[in-house]
């Protein structure tokens, strides 16, 4: 009785999670002029819009750039934070991880405004490298916390039979370590790279003249002029997070198939 419970609970919550995204679809292929539920007929207009129109695409560009950078420096940064936090005591480890995984608490629209008095004087507001900046710091909490959980489950007596047996530390960092915390690492990075490509509150205090990211430009969209490309937009933003994010789970799923018959 418990396992049928359980699955019904699971598909009601995901169903409602899901559903309401769902309507985007049917929606981004109206061939109405406003948005209409049930589309008048069907068209891909707002789709060739969303290619053609300069400002959308070079709103997307602009997303994939600044998720494309940011996330490996949050990658590097949360990374070695973890390690760092490793090496303190059970106490001051607690005090750290909470510290730095602030952002995930604290309103995004109290650090915009943080980053955003820091970044004019510094003379980075309205640059490429501010947005990069400003959205590597939402996204470092994200790898910190997957590393960390890595980390506390990790053998140190692995690391110690490497170095006792001639690995150089930077040879058993690689060939022991790293494999072992690499799902971790993994998991950091798509959580990084998701937060960073539809981070909103940070991109509309630091946007400028040719830095547009895609949620502003949707934000826009909506604010100004009601255009219903963003249905489109909604719709290429859903489909590129799950595909991430269903390509790494399907990638770690096949990896563990294989060690598993391997080990068999």
């Amino acid at each position: 009785m418990r396992r049928p419970l359980l699955y019904l609970v699971v598909w009601t919550v995901a169903a409602f999670l899901t559903v309401p995204t769902l309507f985007l679809i049917p929606m981004s292929l109206s061939g109405g002029s406003t948005f209409q539920f049930p589309p008048p007929s069907w068209s891909l207009q707002w789709y060739r819009n969303l290619v053609e129109a300069t400002e959308w695409r070079s709103a997307v560009l602009v997303s994939l750039q600044v998720a494309a950078c940011s996330t490996p420096l949050a990658v590097i940064i949360g990374t070695c934070a973890a390690f760092g936090l490793m090496r303190l005591s059970e106490r001051w480890r607690v005090a750290g991880a909470a510290a730095l995984s602030a952002p995930l608490v604290i309103p995004n629209i109290l650090i915009a405004l943080a980053i955003y008095g820091t970044f004019l004087r510094l003379g980075l507001s309205g640059t490429l490298l501010g947005l990069v900046l400003g959205q590597t710091a939402l996204a470092i909490p994200f790898v910190l916390i997957a590393v960390l959980a890595r980390l506390q489950g990790y053998e140190r007596s692995f690391t110690t039979a490497a170095l006792s047996l001639g690995a150089t530390p930077a040879a058993a960092f690689r060939t022991v370590t790293f494999p072992l915390i690499l799902p971790g690492i993994v998991a950091g990075a798509v959580f990084a790279f998701v937060a960073s490509f539809d981070e909103l509150v940070i991109a509309l205090l630091l946007q400028g003249a040719g830095n547009v990211t895609l949620p502003v430009q949707m934000f826009n969209a909506v604010v100004e002029a009601a255009d219903p490309t963003i249905s489109a937009a909604s719709t290429v933003l859903v489909v590129v997070v799950s595909t991430v994010i269903l390509l790494v789970q399907l990638g770690w799923t096949r990896r563990s198939e294989r060690r598993s018959g391997n080990g068999a």
